[in-house]
């Protein structure tokens, strides 16, 4: 069973966002992570760049498959996880620590069209 962690919100796409204040934390999740395989490539976006909810912007590519990554909530683009460009694997290691990119919200309205975590546990059961 994947692991999913209270308090954070998810996508049927399998994104998580993690709030904190006006900014989201948003990666791929652990079932995810699982489900691509190892990771070899993340292609993000540029500081100052907008995403759109259930958009995309960006990709993850493993040994098996490439999938889009599509943004859970829109907003504008403060940090992206630098870490991920040398080490990809890190995903694999950790999904929800290793968040692919930070935003500043711009409607944390849009949060309510997301999923908890026992939802998405549930979610992720059907799909299973």
């Amino acid at each position: 069973m994947a692991k999913v962690i209270d308090g954070l919100y998810y996508s049927e796409s399998h994104e998580f966002v993690r709030i904190e204040g006006e900014f989201g934390f948003i990666g791929i999740t652990d079932y995810a992570q699982h489900a691509l395989g190892n990771i070899v490539y993340v292609d993000m976006p540029e500081v100052d760049d907008e995403v759109v909810a259930g958009e995309d912007f960006g990709a993850v590519e493993s040994v098996k498959a490439a999938s889009d990554l599509i943004s859970p909530v829109s907003g504008t683009v403060v940090e992206v996880n630098e870490a991920l460009e040398d080490e990809p694997e890190l995903v694999n290691n950790d999904a929800f620590e290793n968040w692919i990119i930070k935003v500043q919200l711009s409607d944390t309205a849009e949060l309510d069209a997301l999923m908890n975590a026992a939802d998405y546990a549930a979610f992720c059961e059907k799909e299973g």
